[in-house]
């Protein structure tokens, strides 16, 4: 047998509490308590009316309340047996009794004092009884009676419902279930809920019945009992009672209200407050009418002039403030949708949680917000989706969404994009202008604001509308702001696609295989991580190979998946795979490829350089030697192009192509180098000379 003393009997001291706090409301109804303590219990019992009222009101669905039905039992239960102690006390002492909560409500409440008093206190003590009898209790009781049914009727379709959702696919198991559980919720508390509202209408007759009570037995003990006259007993007991019955009664009146604000409450997410302020404030010119209509009354004779007319002028200025808030919502609401922001207009980020930079954003300044106005036809959107199918067919990158914002930091006429929260590009727009490009065939210049072109850093020059046929004419490449920017867009993705790639995107892809491609997919999935084959994708990507070919390229992993883990060797098989694709992207239209030769000297001095590193290897060649080598790389270049050769690239050995193309990454980045694994067949090579340092 289990051990007594590790036997819990409550849980925490929270189900203590309560249990303690459920007897002794029972006993209250038997055993007589002194007068502090029935003052302390009655403050406790309004104070309990006033929490619960606050917390139906700040409560945002009724379900969040869900133990609401027993706490109304409990403080239906706690406030008759309080009616139940001070009527004992106030029979049992008579004109001794000294409650200082009911001789409070007796004299403070009603205001005054002797018959007059006693007359006033009587007619509030009815107003309230028919208050809460013929008005909230009933209302209340009928509201919940409905809601209840309706909310038991419906409960077999919300579960179908999420039944539905489930087997399609659109939730989880998990999600499901909770969803379930909140219907299940929902219907049994509208249902506790209308047998709980009884409780309220029950304690509204029993305090009728116990005023009743108080005041004839009252009499008969003060007259008979005590021997004291009609008129010194009516004077004690009656105001006892008034007092008694108001101090019952008022926290029993907040319990009612509380019950029907949670009985009528519609499905909400915000509290009763954030609901009454949104609903209120929707349209400004209800605000103008009231307020002329109390104006207006307010002009007749007779009426307070002095009470309605202000009340209309602050009504109307009520209104004009609304308005002017409603006016700078709709701009903020425009602009964010200019923007492409995610997020509502006017929704307010949680300042206790970080959120993540955007994968990739573009930053506009203020004269820049017409590009992405849907109204002017939101060139820049249109031209920003392109983009992305661009990529997703040139490069096999899925771009993530491009979120576009307007910065205040900025210039106006300034845009700047980042990758991940770091600014990759920046240029400026001349709105109304044109941008024309000096690509070398100029025939003479043309007026404008003279710039560079930001994408590929070509001189350029600003021209206005008038100008731009004459442009045209001269030789000049003319691109209007949007294309402009979409240019830049471009280049800067394909240069830094693999800071792009992470492990979301390629988990995406390889999801998108695994249905036509399962063996595959799971084979390379048994030799990698997805950590793994980003980082041969990144090294592909860095060098403007396109990834597209995904099936090929994980058949390469999963045959060298057993041999190697290394990125750098599983990079180069890979390439040697694609050999083909990589050819054909700079060779001609008629499939011959121009290169440029390394002399064998050079390609030994650079394997001697060879240093491990954890991306893998890289040339480490000495100072003068690589100024040497870099100047001889670019006046080989330089000649070539000279030529006519758009797109010359470096051909070395396989052993040191990652060793070429490592010592010219950083001064020339775009220098394409192959190896002689990677040329096929069917492709022809053209020899346009050699690099070698001296």
């Amino acid at each position: 047998m289990p051990s007594l003393g590790k036997t819990k009997l409550f849980n925490n001291t929270a189900d203590l509490t309560i249990a303690v706090c459920a007897i002794v409301v029972v006993m209250m109804l038997i055993v007589p308590l002194p007068t502090l303590l029935l003052d302390i219990l009655m403050a406790l019992n309004l104070l309990f009316a006033v929490l619960m009222l606050l917390i139906v009101l700040s409560t945002p669905k009724a379900t969040d309340f869900a133990s609401f039905p027993t706490m109304l039992l409990v403080s239906t239960v706690f406030g008759l047996g309080i009616n139940v102690s001070s009527t004992r006390l106030i029979l049992a002492e008579g004109l001794d009794f000294n409650g200082k909560m009911v001789k409070a409500f007796a004299s403070f409440v009603v205001g005054t004092s002797g018959d007059e008093g006693l007359l006033i206190g009587f007619v509030i003590f009815i107003i309230l009884i028919a208050v809460q009898a013929f008005v909230i209790t009933k209302g209340a009781s009928r509201v919940a009676e409905v809601a209840a049914r309706f909310t038991l009727d419906a409960m077999p379709m919300k579960q179908a419902a999420v039944e539905a959702e489930y087997n399609a696919g659109a939730i989880t198991e998990e999600e499901a279930r909770k969803r379930k559980m909140d219907v299940q919720r929902e219907a049994d508390f509208y249902g506790a809920m209308d047998g709980a509202s009884k409780f309220v209408s029950g304690n509204v007759k029993v305090g009728i019945f116990i005023t009743v009570i108080n005041l004839v037995v009252g009499l008969i003990f003060g007259m008979v009992l005590r021997g004291e006259s009609f008129g010194t007993a009516i004077q004690t007991y009656a105001a006892f009672t008034i007092g008694d019955g108001l101090l019952s009664q008022l926290p029993s009146l907040l319990v009612s209200f509380a019950t029907g604000i949670i009985v009528t409450r519609s499905a909400s997410d915000q509290t009763l407050g954030i609901d009454v302020r949104r609903q209120f404030s929707q349209s400004a010119w209800i605000y103008y009418v009231a307020g002329g209509t109390m104006a207006l009354i307010g002009i007749f004779p007779g009426f307070p002039w002095y009470v309605l007319i202000p009340l209309g002028a602050a009504l109307c200025f009520l209104g004009y403030k609304l308005q002017s808030m409603q006016k700078v919502a709709e701009i903020e609401r425009k602009v964010a949708e200019k923007a492409g922001s995610p997020q509502a207009a006017g929704s307010v980020a949680d300042a206790s949680t970080v959120q993540p930079p955007d994968p990739l954003s573009l930053e506009l300044g203020y004269a820049l917000i017409p590009l992405v106005d849907k109204e002017k036809g939101a060139e820049l959107l249109e031209r920003v989706q392109l983009i992305r199918r661009e990529m997703a067919l040139d490069m096999g990158l899925i771009v993530p969404r491009i979120r576009i914002t307007d910065n205040i930091r900025l210039d106006s006429s300034e845009y700047c994009f980042k990758i991940k929260g770091v600014t990759a590009g920046s240029g400026r727009i001349k709105m109304g202008w044109f941008l024309c490009i000096n690509s070398g065939g100029v025939t003479e210049e043309v007026p404008g604001e003279k710039t560079q072109e930001p994408a590929f850093g070509l001189p350029a020059v600003w021209v206005a509308q008038e100008n731009r046929d004459r442009a045209e004419r001269a030789g000049y490449a003319v691109v209007d702001p949007p294309t402009m920017i979409a240019t830049h867009l471009t280049e800067i993705i394909k240069r830094r696609a693999d800071e792009i790639l992470g492990r979301q995107e390629v988990q995406v892809l390889i999801d998108s295989l695994r249905k036509d491609y399962p063996a595959v997919v799971e084979e390379v999935m048994q030799n990698f991580k997805i950590g793994e084959i980003v980082k041969v994708l990144q090294g592909l990507l860095r060098e403007q190979v396109s990834i597209r070919s995904m099936v090929a390229i994980l058949e390469t992993l999963a045959d060298f998946g057993g041999v190697t883990k290394k990125t750098d060797v599983l990079v180069e098989r890979v390439r040697q795979t694609l050999g083909r694709q990589i050819c054909l992207q700079y060779a001609d239209p008629h499939g011959v490829l121009h290169v440029l030769t390394v002399s064998q000297t050079f390609l030994e001095t650079l394997l001697e350089s060879k240093t491990d590193t954890v991306d893998g290897p890289v040339a480490m060649l000495d100072p003068v030697t690589h100024r040497k080598w870099i100047s001889a790389v670019s006046t080989a270049i330089a000649t070539a192009r000279n030529q006519g050769y758009s797109f010359p690239v470096i051909l070395c050995p396989e052993t040191v192509r990652r060793l070429v193309k490592s010592s010219i990454e950083r001064e020339l980045p775009g220098i394409v180098v192959l190896s002689s694994a990677e040329i096929t067949n069917d492709i022809k090579l053209e020899s346009l000379g050699g690099i070698d340092v001296e």
